[in-house]
């Protein structure tokens, strides 16, 4: 697998200013009217400057450092999804499925970070972020909609880290009321976001640490149980991919049952990975060298992907059978993890307790990520004109606190445990955040593949770019889009049919299409999509490019490994 990526320079030379040229200087060299150049393309240089870099308040600052990016990448968004929820995934699917699903996902979510990185690792300005792409490289439509998905989407999945943690909290049967815990883990994850974006990173590499020696020593113990090395002594191998076998039915006897079955196993598998990338395009606006470290970060994505999602339901699918139960309602619905219900019928007593501690940490640091992503979600939109400059603000030390503030409300949501059904409000999330994930990879393709457009017309080079695009882009766009429409097919069948269900299946489509055309009826006189010629490539550029710094060299071997882990 290669990849390529071309040399980077600290300064805009001539030449390179010539290329950036944008079509706003084309326009008055050639005599046209300003009006009449802004019906073709309403995101000038001079407003984009002006929203961009507002010195009516301080900015974000580029705090993050390299070991920070990387790690936050590795690990960032890993939380319960993976941990917890891929149980429901086995029960419906069988080892065999969840195994083919998360696969294909894994490709799919490598074409969007290769496609992703693309755009972002050109111009990281501050405020990035996909839907601030979408705004400059599409429309003005496309970023408000984008930036409100992400706001209200990402700030649903704060609560639902909290529930999902409150959930295995629940494995102890403590005699304190959940509400309790949901206050304690939202006052951590709000604490940290509120401090400087260097300490955000800091307490993100070492949760993501804890996450990735946690998945290495749980798919190890997987191992020693598949031989059986475990207190029982059974050597597993795969017996349960014959009895209760590798691919189970669903809703359907036979051939159609298991068809029906592989499609709704694609569609569970999507949550682990929902907003992942987009969070390693985020980190870009106040990351230190981004032109140079998001590269880094798309090019070892790979082995995330590969290692930890593709490794983990291949080990639970060898430790537990589809069938058990605990899967779906192991005591706190669905809070029950496969790794902890595989550890526990292997006859291991502890360690069951110690990994849904880590899981709790797991929690946490993707509650703490996602409410980082909503925040600077709102401050991207304030960036672009599609909120209110109020959200602008920023401390001295970076923390656009007005915007953290807001999106920390959202946390309230997890209350709504207290009074519910855990499993059901689990689901609900689940559901809600599946369909928002699918949307924003579908506009993600759709931001590159104009961005690209706008590059090959305007001649420009990107810094970073994969063999695999622009294909990937188009199957990825394909494939989403098809997975947005079957995410609840099967609650059309009339044993399932459900409205609430329908509504929790299916909202998020006409709520993003409403927000979408709502804002085309507002700016109608603007293009479906700007001329490719008129895209401004510029602004920022001299900014983004003078902030990069060169890569330190070492001259001991030793310390320059070390440094591509710690710097």
């Amino acid at each position: 697998m290669s990849f390529e990526e071309k040399g980077i320079s600290s300064s805009v030379s001539p030449d390179i200013s010539k290329n950036y040229s944008t079509s706003y200087d084309k326009a008055a060299d050639d005599g046209i009217p300003t009006d009449t150049r802004r019906k073709s393309s309403v995101v000038n240089p001079q407003l984009l400057e002006g929203e961009l870099f507002d010195n009516r308040f301080e900015s974000t600052q580029r705090g993050l450092k390299s070991r920070h990016a990387q790690m936050i990448a590795i690990g960032g968004t890993m939380g319960t999804g993976l941990f917890v929820s891929t149980g429901q995934t086995l029960a419906r699917g069988g080892p065999a499925f969840i195994l083919g699903a998360f696969a294909f996902m894994s490709f799919l979510i490598w074409c969007i970070i290769t496609c992703i990185v693309e755009v972002a690792a050109y111009l990281p300005t501050q405020g990035s972020s996909m839907n601030l792409f979408g705004y400059r490289y599409v429309s003005r439509s496309m970023g408000f909609a984008m930036g409100w998905l992400y706001f209200y989407s990402l700030g649903i999945l704060v609560p639902y880290e909290i529930t999902a943690a409150g959930l295995v909290i629940d494995y102890w049967q403590p005699p304190v009321n959940i509400g309790v815990w949901i206050t304690i883990m939202a006052i951590v994850i709000i604490g940290l976001n509120a401090l400087p974006v260097k300490f955000y990173g800091e307490t993100e590499f070492w949760f993501a640490s804890t996450k990735v020696i946690m998945v290495c020593g749980l798919l190890l113990v997987s191992f020693i149980i598949f031989l059986g090395g475990g207190p029982n002594h059974d050597r597993l191998g795969f017996r349960y991919w014959h009895e209760p076998g590798a691919a189970n039915t669903y809703l359907a006897a036979g051939n159609t049952g298991r068809f029906i079955a592989l499609l709704a196993t694609w569609a569970l598998s999507a949550f682990p990975f929902t907003f992942a990338p987009e969070l390693v395009v985020v980190t870009g606006g106040e990351m230190e060298s981004p032109r140079r470290n998001l590269p880094i970060a798309a090019q070892r994505y790979i082995f995330r992907l590969l290692f930890f999602y593709i490794g983990t339901v291949l080990a639970i699918g060898c430790i537990v059978p589809s069938d058990d139960s605990s899967l779906t309602d192991g005591g706190a619905g669905a809070g029950s993890s496969p790794y902890v219900i595989g550890i526990k019928r292997a006859g291991i007593k502890v360690l069951p307790s110690i990994v849904n501690a880590g899981i709790i940490i797991s929690a946490w640091s993707a509650g703490n990520s996602f409410l980082y992503l909503s925040s600077r979600s709102l401050y991207s939109l304030a960036l672009s004109g599609n909120a209110p400059s109020f959200f602008k603000a920023c401390t001295k030390n970076g923390v656009p606190y007005r915007a953290v503030a807001t999106s920390s409300l959202f946390a309230a949501l997890a209350y709504l445990n207290c009074g519910n059904s855990a499993s059901t409000v689990f689901n609900w999330f689940v559901a809600l955040t599946n369909t928002s994930g699918f949307i924003s990879w579908i506009c993600c393709c759709i931001v590159y593949l104009r961005f690209q457009k706008a590059c090959k017309v305007q001649n420009v080079e990107v810094p970073y770019h994969s063999f695999i695009q622009p294909y990937g882009a188009w199957i990825a766009l394909v494939m989403f889009t098809i997975l947005c429409l079957i995410n609840g097919f099967t609650v059309f069948w009339p044993q399932n049919w459900s409205v609430s269900t329908f509504l929790t299946d299916y909202i998020g489509i006409p709520i993003f299409l409403a927000i979408y055309f709502g804002h085309r009826i507002y700016a109608w006189r603007d293009p479906w999509a700007h001329d490719p010629a008129d895209v401004d490539l510029h602004t920022g550029l001299e900014r983004v490019l003078a902030d990069e710094k060169p890569k330190k060299q070492y001259d001991s071997k030793l310390r320059q490994y070390v440094s591509v882990i710690w710097e």
